[in-house]
């Protein structure tokens, strides 16, 4: 049996701020990323109604950007979906559909990063993202 623990806090250890990214199963009857979705988990928390909680996550979208992984890289490209003000999606979901941790790899472009550019901002600060599939052989099973 495998766990694996999935962090969103403002101050970890007492410092900065951990937003996990997560793996979300949309479509269990669909294979690969074709039944997946990318999220940055915010907020973990729960609710109760008429007697049953329901236990919840805050979590940040992020959409593939084609219908299949990029061709040099085998990994697939998502990029953070927008609202109509152009901010950041955001929406609760059940934590069943939490699948695994996942890890992004920013897209970096030709220019030179910023030297004051801190590692908890990279989940802010860029266009697009690698869903990396050979972080481990689970997401290498789950992301093609």
């Amino acid at each position: 049996m495998h766990s694996e623990c999935i962090q969103s806090t403002p101050h970890w250890r007492k410092r900065e701020a951990r937003y996990d990214t997560v793996f979300l199963e949309w479509d269990p009857d669909i294979p690969g990323m074709g039944g997946l979705h990318v999220g940055r988990v915010f907020l973990f928390f729960s609710l109760c109604y008429d007697g049953t909680r329901y236990p919840c996550a805050l979590i940040q979208w992020f959409s593939t950007i084609s219908d299949g992984p990029d061709e040099d890289t085998g990994m697939w490209i998502v990029q953070p979906d927008l609202d109509a003000n152009g901010q950041r999606a955001l929406e609760v979901v059940h934590v069943h559909s939490i699948l695994r941790g996942a890890h992004l790899i920013p897209i970096y472009g030709q220019n030179r990063l910023p030297l004051d550019i801190h590692y908890t901002d990279s989940l802010d600060i860029f266009q697009a993202y690698y869903v990396n599939k050979y972080i481990d052989h689970h997401a290498f099973e789950i992301a093609f």
